[in-house]
């Protein structure tokens, strides 16, 4: 490629091997800078030659962007290093941008300012073996003329490592959120060596992982389902476990209602997307049970279980009375093969008609949102045209034989009850138990 004579390449502080033309890597192909004098040489194998010995700005200047060049593999002479005359080559990149651009903050405010570029080069010092980056190197390339190749930054160890990582890490660091995340490169770096240690690595910061979900959508979602599929496992367990269910009910402090009421409180969503076909949201966001006379619904009056509405363009209320899964659904025989409903169903039943009765002859056919102020939300209405309402109680286990099979007679008296009551609809805990494993299995 050149003439033989010993040429001696810079290497930026450390001690320069000596190569001739005839031991030039292969890959170090050039093409001729602008304004360098050439002259033919047929028997070279690239056709031309320099009139001047190259240097390293001369280098940086005759390579292709469209190429990435690696010098010939020599010992890396540094005394005292476990690196020292470790097998060790440069790799160089050039870049020529059209035009160089900054984003700076002014104010509250970013604003773009683009200037012309020049040519760049990176050069990384790789040592002992592939991808191990001692060092690098961004250099700006002048043109043919104008001075030497100039160094704008230098990397040694470990910030080489470091912004390696940081590039490799990008494609897992999303650009959508509203707040800032940061995250330290210990715990990024423990997570992508062992994905299997994700646990042990959250439970050293989990803070961190919360600000990393805060800005992925995605995240949040997967979050969310997380924690219903735990909570739709605690609402078997209440039911399927006495033991479990009356210790939660001595650590809250009340009794079996208050122990349910307090868990719809949490997870109103069960409610939202198993009691009927459309969807059904809290009246309010912060609480499930409301008092429900006058016009705020609020104040003294009717309290019901848990008062919701339907999404959608007219929103209806909706009124639920929540009892216990251990409430019995039937009494004794009345007649043979009739049995009568429980006190406790008789009375939920009289309890919800009456609560939607007061309700509706109190707010009249519709009631209007207010805003903080007390003024009116124009269009938020929601209407109280003969509303729906459900009555949450007991199991179906219930209507078993001594043996554990199906009591026919007593499935069929509790069905045909319900089958023809108007209002309210009466759903058992094991019911809603299931649609609830239902739509978290559908995630």
């Amino acid at each position: 490629m050149f003439a033989r004579r010993q040429i001696t390449v810079s290497t930026c502080g450390f001690p320069a091997p000596v190569m001739d033309s005839t031991t030039m890597p292969s890959s170090e192909v050039l093409q001729a800078p602008r304004g360098t004098v050439m002259t033919e040489r047929p028997q070279d194998r690239d056709g031309f030659v320099f009139e001047e010995e190259p240097d390293e700005t001369t280098f940086a200047q005759g390579r292709m962007a469209e190429r990435t060049y690696a010098s010939k593999s020599f010992p890396l002479p540094r005394p005292g290093s476990a690196d020292d005359r470790e097998p060790s080559k440069f790799i160089y990149k050039v870049f020529d941008p059209e035009s160089e651009s900054e984003i700076l903050r002014e104010g509250e405010e970013w604003t773009f300012h683009e200037t012309p570029a020049g040519r760049y080069q990176f050069k990384l010092l790789v040592t002992r073996e592939s991808g191990n980056v001692k060092e690098i190197w961004i250099q700006r390339v002048p043109a043919v003329g104008e001075g030497d190749v100039k160094n704008l930054l230098n990397l040694g160890q470990p910030e080489a490592d470091r912004l390696i990582e940081l590039l490799k890490r990008l494609p897992a660091i999303p650009v959508t959120g509203e707040t800032s995340v940061r995250v330290d490169d210990s715990l990024l770096r423990d997570l992508f060596a062992n994905p299997e240690s994700l646990s042990a690595v959250y439970s050293e910061n989990p803070e961190a992982f919360r600000m990393l979900i805060e800005g992925d959508a995605s995240g949040r979602d997967v979050v969310a389902f997380a924690a219903r599929r735990e909570q739709v496992g605690r609402f078997r367990r209440l039911l399927e476990d006495s033991e479990f269910f009356d210790s939660e009910v001595e650590a809250a402090g009340g009794g079996p209602e208050a122990l349910w009421q307090g868990f719809f409180e949490e997870n109103p969503w069960i409610f939202g997307v198993s009691l009927a076909g459309q969807l059904l949201t809290s009246w309010n966001p912060e609480k499930l049970e409301q008092v429900v006379a006058g016009f705020s619904v609020s104040g003294h009056g009717k309290r019901t279980d848990a008062l919701l509405r339907t999404s959608g363009r007219v929103k209806s209320m909706v009124f639920a009375e929540i009892k216990t899964h251990r409430t019995d659904l039937l009494a004794n025989e009345y007649r043979p093969g009739c049995w009568r409903p429980s006190s406790e169903l008789s009375g939920g039943v009289a309890q919800v008609q009456g609560t939607v009765y007061q309700a509706s002859r109190e707010i009249g056919e519709r009631i209007g949102e207010t805003a903080e102020d007390g003024s009116d939300l124009p269009g938020e209405f929601t209407y109280l045209l003969r509303p729906r309402s459900f009555l949450v109680i007991g199991s179906l286990d219930q209507l078993v034989g001594a043996e554990g099979g199906d009591h026919r007679e007593q499935i069929r008296s509790f069905e045909l009850l319900r089958r023809n009551l108007v209002e309210p609809e009466v759903v058992t805990f094991d019911e809603l138990l299931a649609r609830a494993e239902w739509v978290v299995g559908l995630a």
